[in-house]
């Protein structure tokens, strides 16, 4: 009887089994996400390449423009030890990870590159559909790297070279040590740092090179979205993770391209860019920087940044004992809505030392002492001035 039982029941799955459709297999990586299968010599990799004419403008930067970029300049600024000359030997990099805090045990597992090759901007993403394909990974890299004379990244400095260095060096692979690297974060804050709230690529990519993406995924969620995958092996949503890579690389080449055709045409910048320009010529070439600060306060400069730039403008001035100019600046500083000290230390030091004009020196320094009474500064600093105060009434004293 248990034996029929057991009979009937072997039937029951038998029939239900048959009647459950066989699961499709999913569709292979690849084919989803656009690119082909490639046999590295080292394992198989999935690529995808896409090709944009110079022409092609991302937001409202033609890649064209990268050609005309200040290589010398931003090479400086980013203290390479080799500066970069060909934007044609150039290899634009960004990485996608497994986490954000690096380490060994940190995956790069979706790598794009992209370089000019005639008129034409040439852009590869290599993707890892398993932890196993990253040998084929690097097989795919090396040669990239081992014929660029540089590589420009975006903080790649702190996050991606680390890691693609890391995981060469993991996998007992040569990784070229002197490699040139131009970190575009750096010339980035020196331009930027006062214009907007933060100099992320996103808010450049926003604000400069005028690209509003469409259905982005967030960066912090791009480590979830892989390890996903690897479970479910369901490629569609990793799309987007591709979409979101490509779209960084042509801001990269968008944002070395700006820089060439702001040094080009400065009159077309505003205010704060132009002031932002000033500081980005200020290690290089002091002339050109204090043109951009002098363009950049007759353009209506105003506020914080203002102010920075006026003072930044007189200590050169002072240091070129350029005196009348030094002084209308801290006077014009002196001016400003919100107390600061400094021009009015500065006007009484000149009148004191240089015009041997106590009378004068001593009225500024009253002027600041009522002044920082009503601003509410530091202690410190009313010390300081009322030191200075008593100074100069004992000079008027001896002179009777």
């Amino acid at each position: 009887m248990a034996h029929q039982s057991l009979d009937d029941l072997r039937r029951v799955i038998r029939r239900i089994e048959t009647r459950r459709p066989p699961r499709a297999a999913p569709q292979p990586v690849e084919e989803v996400l656009g690119g082909e299968l490639i046999d590295t010599g080292e394992g198989q990799l999935v690529v995808v390449r896409r090709e944009f004419p110079l022409s092609h403008r991302h937001g409202r930067q033609s890649l064209a423009a990268v050609l005309d970029a200040p290589l010398e300049l931003l090479s400086v600024l980013a203290r390479m030890e080799t500066p970069l000359a060909d934007p044609r030997r150039l290899l634009f990099l960004d990485a996608e990870t497994t986490g954000l805090a690096g380490g060994t045990g940190t995956y790069a597992f979706l790598v794009g590159a992209a370089w000019l090759e005639d008129d034409r901007l040439v852009l590869t993403q290599h993707f890892m559909r398993d932890f196993d394909d990253e040998p084929a990974l690097l097989a795919a890299l090396r040669p990239l790297i081992e014929r660029s004379d540089g590589v420009v990244t975006f903080n790649g400095t702190t996050f991606d070279l680390p890691l693609l260095e890391t995981r060469f060096i993991l996998a007992r692979r040569r990784w070229p040590a002197e490699l040139p690297h131009l970190d575009l974060i750096k010339p980035s804050r020196r331009m930027w740092t006062s214009c907007f709230a933060d100099c992320r690529l996103a808010t450049l990519e926003r604000e400069v090179i005028g690209v509003e993406r469409e259905d982005d995924v967030a960066g912090g969620l791009i480590p979830m979205l892989y390890f996903d995958f690897l479970r479910s092996r369901r490629a569609a949503p990793l799309a987007r993770v591709l979409a979101h890579n490509r779209d960084d690389i042509l801001t990269l080449v968008g944002l070395l391209g700006w820089f060439g055709g702001a040094l080009a045409a400065p009159a077309e910048l505003g205010a704060a860019e132009l002031a932002g320009l000033g500081r980005l010529w200020e290690p290089v070439d002091l002339e050109r920087s204090l043109e951009c600060y002098h363009a950049a306060l007759d353009a209506g400069l105003a506020g914080e940044t203002a102010q920075a730039v006026r003072m930044r403008l007189a200590r050169w001035e002072k240091r070129r004992a350029r005196w009348e100019t030094a002084c209308s600046l801290w006077e014009a500083a002196a001016r400003d809505a919100v107390f600061d000290p400094r021009p009015w230390e500065e006007l009484a030091k000149f009148h004191e030392h240089r015009r041997r004009d106590f009378v004068t020196a001593r009225a500024l320094v009253d002027d600041a002492l009522g002044l920082a009474e009503g601003a509410g500064v530091s202690s410190r600093v009313r010390e300081a001035f009322s030191y200075r105060r008593a100074r100069l009434s004992r000079r008027l004293l001896a002179r009777g």
